[in-house]
């Protein structure tokens, strides 16, 4: 038997969000809001996002020994998350700066801090961790050579998801193990580059199956999203909702994909109850707290 349902390895940031009226430019300084403090990180987001439905959830990150990072461990821990993989030390935690004017546009600056400490002999030394796990998830937030020690570690069994984000070209080595990879139009286009011919999500899909992962998932935000595989190419519908902030949306996706598919769920099911996931997600602000319960997705 596994003990967890999830293994995500990635990031955890603190974001640190101000309102403006305007962004400032060269020079410029703008008066904004009171300074708003979540915790965030695509891995950090995805692991809480999990474990909210129900899913035997542990993370594998690195935060520093300091305010941020024992904000982001709480957040861990309050929301059910394992955080004995969490290694804490080495650099600060990763912060993201971010300012938001009246129409929602935002502007970020990452610093990727003990993220970015994360290293291969980390993953070596989890190997219990990995073990343990079901299913194991992660993103472009960490070293890309830690992803590939990801990919190394997997044990027999356990199935492997990547959202590739930030986007940037992959090895065949990660593809190879993708089941699924899952990317939005701009992680598609990016990782495609030269090769994206076509207007249609069926045709990047096709594109990316071509250059090795077991299947692919792409998301279409409020119109669902289309699932990839040997068995041929499929749209998954999405419900209708008031948006209202789509932050974090699709970490939320992914985790929920992710955990649904360890349950033996075939992958247009399982991507099916992603987009109800990521649906839910979007009516309420922030990311981590916006995220549902399995009972709140069964009411949408």
């Amino acid at each position: 038997m596994y003990d967890y349902d999830l293994l995500v390895v990635g990031s955890a940031n603190a974001d640190l969000v101000i309102g403006v009226e305007r962004r400032p430019g060269p020079g410029e300084t703008v008066l904004g809001s009171d300074l708003a403090v979540h915790p965030g990180g695509k891995g950090g987001n995805q692991a809480v996002a999990a474990a909210r439905l129900g899913a035997r959830t542990a993370l594998l990150a690195r935060v520093g020994d300091d305010a941020y990072g024992r904000l982001l461990l709480d957040a861990q821990r309050a929301a059910g998350v394992d955080t004995v993989g969490v290694l804490v030390g080495g650099a600060p935690t990763g912060v993201a700066l971010i300012t938001v004017d009246p129409s929602g546009d935002n502007s970020i600056v990452v610093s990727p801090g003990a993220n970015g400490r994360l290293t291969p002999g980390d993953i070596r030394a989890a190997g219990s961790l990995f073990h343990a796990s079901r299913v194991v998830s992660t993103q472009l937030e960490v070293p890309l050579e830690t992803v590939e020690e990801v990919v190394r570690n997997l044990p027999p069994g356990s199935r492997f998801v990547l959202n590739p984000s930030p986007p940037r070209p992959l090895p065949t080595e990660v593809l190879a193990a993708c089941d699924p990879l899952i990317v939005n139009e701009h992680e598609a286009k990016v990782l495609l580059g030269e090769s994206c011919v076509g207007d249609e999500p069926e045709d990047w899909a096709r594109l990316l199956l071509a250059k090795g992962p077991r299947s692919v998932v792409v998301t279409l935000g409020a119109a669902g999203a289309l699932v990839a595989s040997s068995e041929g190419v499929a749209r998954v519908p999405s419900v209708k909702v008031d948006a209202v902030d789509t932050t974090g949306a699709g970490d939320a996706f992914t985790a929920a994909l992710a955990w649904r598919l360890g349950a033996g769920e075939p992958l247009a099911r399982a991507a099916a109850y992603a987009a109800r996931v990521g649906a839910a997600a979007v009516t309420r602000a922030g990311a981590q707290e916006s995220y549902p319960t399995a009972a709140e997705v069964a009411a949408l």
